[in-house]
């Protein structure tokens, strides 16, 4: 991760539309699949804020990042086993003692994710699973994902087809994000046909907070239809694995 964007992950992690809105859903579905007490495990903590949320829920959690500003920044939160560590390798936890391992759009990073998926397997106990979010559709990849370390965008297809190679069942997985995918579209659409090139540094699209407000309505009726029947577009994917 460029340092530049873990700056702005930690000024935007409290009120921004989406990291508030992502770290709604992923709690609730912790809440549901596998709830509080029991140890969590997040990989690839950022500015550790998803983190600090997992411990006041009632987890021991521990976390591990490339980066060690993200590592020092969640110590001086009072996280303290957090670490430095390449998610390609062993990960340096018990086997079999996670109720839960979180991969909060760090699968896209990572050239080997079924190496990363077997790592994270390894550590969980019997019922526990891992909680998946990435970005979706190969036909959308563009200067954005080029610039924040992405390999790639999954289809559903794709996403099933790790886990299968990991061992892994797909209890469920899901799109989310449906009311920006448009949007996003007509954007990156629009920059494809006029060839812009963009390299300067990756960085959220500020918005009014009447905007923002909107968004994390739109966002709040979506959790609905995931908790029942899920959402057929959008521009992320959500799912949890089980062994």
């Amino acid at each position: 991760m460029d340092p530049a964007h873990l700056t702005e992950l930690i000024e935007l992690e409290d009120n921004y539309w989406w990291h508030v809105c992502k770290r709604k859903l992923v709690t609730e579905i912790l809440t549901r699949e596998f709830p509080a007490p029991g140890l969590l495990i997040e990989g690839g903590i950022g500015s550790a804020r998803n983190l600090l949320e997992f411990n006041r829920m009632g987890y021991d959690v521990i976390g591990f990042d490339l980066m060690e500003a993200a590592v020092e920044y969640g110590r001086s939160k009072g996280l303290d086993n957090v670490h430095v560590h390449e998610l390609s390798q062993p990960w340096p936890v018990t086997p079999g003692s996670a109720k839960a391992v979180l991969l909060l759009d760090v699968m896209e990073h990572v050239e080997d994710p079924v190496q990363l998926l077997k790592n994270a397997a390894e550590t969980l106990e019997p019922g526990g699973g891992i909680i998946i979010t990435v970005p979706a559709y190969p036909w959308l990849y563009s200067d954005w994902d080029r610039k924040l370390g992405h390999f790639c965008r999954y289809t559903k297809a794709h996403f099933r087809e790790n886990a299968k190679l990991a061992g892994l069942k797909v209890k469920w997985v899901t799109h989310w994000n449906s009311f920006t995918l448009a949007p996003a579209i007509l954007l990156r659409g629009r920059d494809r046909l006029l060839n812009r090139q963009d390299d300067s540094p990756p960085r959220f699209g500020r918005v009014s907070r009447f905007t923002n407000a909107c968004l994390m309505s739109c966002a709040r009726i979506e959790r609905t239809l995931i908790r029942s029947t899920g959402v057929p577009f959008g521009l992320s994917l959500v799912g949890v694995l089980t062994k």
